[in-house]
């Protein structure tokens, strides 16, 4: 006779991650906002100015809408707890925003170049493209320290 005291027997038992409000504020969960909000500044800015290089600025145009989306989704997923149904989601986490990271990293240099480029032009275009540089590292550094403190928890 099975006893109703015993928890179900289960090979996986999922890391605990805060729902709600405390998954703003909880490293690296804290981190999913801003990747998003910046990464959303880098494609709007690079988007508002006159694309004089395409294939530079046309890499860090993919790279930000692809992660934008990506990490929008994946917040998204922690919000309705999607990840409670896949085991080594730490793993795919950390692998993700470790790739991010790198690929921003080249987006970024990319873009510092299109901003160099750029000096010579209009001056409006040149601080838009430096902001869009500067996001560009912030949203780097953002995706790096993610996947650290992911794999490391």
């Amino acid at each position: 006779m099975a006893s109703r005291d015993l928890p179900p027997v289960s090979s996986f038992t999922p890391a605990e991650v805060p729902s709600g409000i405390g998954l703003l504020i909880t490293i690296p969960f804290a981190f999913l906002l801003p990747e998003v909000v910046f990464g959303f500044f880098v494609w709007v800015l690079v988007a508002a100015t006159h694309v004089a290089n395409p294939l530079l600025q046309g890499w860090v145009m993919y790279v930000s809408l692809t992660s934008f989306l990506i990490s929008l989704l994946l917040l998204l997923s922690y919000f309705f707890g999607l990840y409670k149904k896949i085991e080594s989601w730490k793993v795919l986490d950390s692998l993700y925003h470790g790739t991010t990271g790198i690929l921003y990293m080249s987006a970024a240099v990319l873009q510092v170049h299109a901003t160099i480029l750029s000096e010579s032009n209009n001056v409006r275009i040149y601080y838009i493209n430096t902001a869009a540089s500067f996001f560009a590292f912030i949203t780097t550094l953002l995706y790096i320290l993610h996947a650290f403190s992911i794999y490391y928890r």
